[in-house]
């Protein structure tokens, strides 16, 4: 497997771990019997969005959109969803590292 390829799949590793643990709108994770791929759907466009560089407001922003327009949810605020966004911005996505210097 080549080194981006390797790199790709951590990232993306990385990125469902922070969805489940940190955003997890539906509040389905706790249970230890939910299966770990609820929000998988996601994991590609967040992937690209973070491989473009976008803002963590941006990606906050999408979240929202997201639980609103996807899930069918509430609407939120991108105020409350910028701790997870923050830490979405840290996933080393691609060939460089970008995004956990930023």
């Amino acid at each position: 497997m080549k080194a981006e390829q390797v790199r790709a799949r951590e990232a993306i590793s990385a990125i469902r771990k922070i969805l489940i643990a940190d955003w997890d709108p539906i509040g389905v994770m706790d249970d230890p019997d939910w299966p770990r791929d609820e929000y998988d759907a996601y994991l590609g466009e967040l992937y690209r969005i973070l491989e473009c560089g976008e803002s963590a407001e941006f990606i906050a922003r999408h979240l929202c959109f997201v639980e609103e327009a996807k899930m069918g949810l509430g609407a939120v605020q991108p105020a409350a969803r910028m701790k997870v966004a923050m830490k979405l911005k840290s996933v080393a996505v691609g060939p460089s590292s970008r995004n956990s210097q930023q």
